[in-house]
C-alpha cells in the first residue's frame, strides 16, 4: 500500500485524560492525527509520541474548524472522539453543543472519508443508561444537527440549561446516533460504536469523585468497586478500531466494572398488576417505560 493509500486515524480530545490514553494505544506505523482545543497538550503528546503523529488544533462546536480538521484526511482509519463536557464543567446548553452537537458534526465531516475498514467509536457514558429517555425527547435528540436542537428540546418540556439532565440526554443521544448512522457507513464498508465509560480516574472523572454521595452511589455496588484508569477504556478503544471488531457495530459497549446494572434496582421479570393503582402522570414526562 502506498502513502497515498494509507488510512489515517484520529483521536478527538487527545489533550488529556482518555483521549491521550487512547492516541498512546492507537500510535503504530500508520498516520495519526492527536486533536484538541489545548493544541499546546497535542503538541506535546505529538513530540513524544514522534512520527507519523501530527498535532492538530479543533474546536468541535464551530463547524469551519472541524471540516478543516477533516480535510486531509482522504483514507479514515480510525476515528475517536473523546472530547465531552461534564455536568460540573458547564451548564446545559455548552454541554449538549459539544457532547452531542459536536460529535454529530465530526462524524458529517468525515464521512466522505470512510472506506472498507475505517471504524468510529464516540464516547459516551453510563449516563446515557440513566434515564430511558420519552419518545418525543429521543425524536429531538437524534436530529441533533437540525436546526435549533435546544428549542426544540424545550419545546417537548425539557430545561435545557440543567447540566445533569444535559449531560445523560447528550449522551444517550450519542448512543443512539452510532446506532442509526451504523448503516449508512456499512454502505462504505465503515463501522460506528459508542463506549461508555464508568467513573474513570482522570481530570472530569474526578469532579464526579468530588460529589462525594453521588460516585459512591456508583462505586460502591459495582462487581469492580474502583474507578477506572484512561488505559482500560483506551484498550477497548483500540479493540473497537481493529480489525480484530470486524463484526462489531451500530452499539454501544458499556464498560462501567458493572456499575451501572448493579445500582439498579432489581426488577421483577413477572410483576402482578396492580389493579387499584392508578397511572403515573410523570411517568411520560422524563422517562419511557416501553
Amino acid at each position: 500500500m502506498n502513502e497515498a493509500d494509507t488510512p489515517t486515524d484520529v483521536v478527538i480530545g487527545a489533550g488529556s485524560g482518555i483521549g491521550r490514553a487512547v492516541a498512546e494505544a492507537l500510535h503504530g506505523e500508520r498516520p495519526l492525527i492527536v486533536a484538541d482545543r489545548n493544541l499546546d497538550a497535542v503538541s506535546e503528546l505529538a513530540r513524544r509520541l514522534g512520527p507519523p503523529v501530527t498535532a492538530a488544533s479543533v474546536d468541535i462546536t464551530d463547524e469551519a474548524q472541524v471540516r478543516q480538521l477533516a480535510l486531509p484526511v482522504k483514507r479514515l482509519g480510525a476515528l475517536v472522539i473523546t472530547a465531552g463536557l461534564s455536568p460540573h464543567m458547564a451548564s446545559g446548553r455548552p454541554i449538549y453543543e459539544v457532547n452531542l452537537v459536536g460529535t454529530a458534526r465530526v462524524l458529517r465531516a468525515f464521512a466522505s472519508a470512510v472506506v472498507p475498514g475505517s471504524a468510529a467509536v464516540c464516547f459516551a457514558s453510563m449516563a446515557g443508561y440513566l434515564m430511558v429517555p420519552a419518545r418525543p425527547v429521543m425524536a429531538q435528540l437524534e436530529r441533533p444537527l437540525d436546526d435549533d436542537l435546544l428549542g426544540r428540546l424545550t419545546a417537548v418540556g425539557i430545561d435545557v440549561d440543567e447540566p445533569n439532565t444535559a449531560y445523560v440526554l447528550s449522551k444517550a443521544g450519542v448512543i443512539r446516533l452510532a446506532r442509526n448512522l451504523a448503516a449508512e457507513w456499512g454502505l462504505s464498508g465503515g463501522r460506528i460504536v459508542s463506549l461508555s465509560p464508568g467513573i474513570i480516574d482522570t481530570t472530569m472523572g474526578q469532579l464526579a469523585i468530588d460529589d462525594e454521595l453521588s460516585a459512591r452511589a456508583f462505586i460502591d455496588p459495582a462487581p469492580i468497586p474502583r474507578l477506572g484508569r484512561p488505559e482500560e477504556m483506551a484498550s477497548v478503544a483500540a479493540f473497537l478500531c481493529s480489525a480484530g471488531a470486524s463484526y462489531v457495530t451500530g452499539i454501544d459497549i458499556l464498560a462501567d466494572g458493572g456499575a451501572t446494572y448493579a445500582s439498579m434496582p432489581p426488577s421483577d421479570p413477572d410483576p402482578e398488576p396492580d389493579p387499584d393503582r392508578a397511572p403515573d402522570p410523570d411517568v411520560s414526562i422524563g422517562v419511557d417505560d416501553r
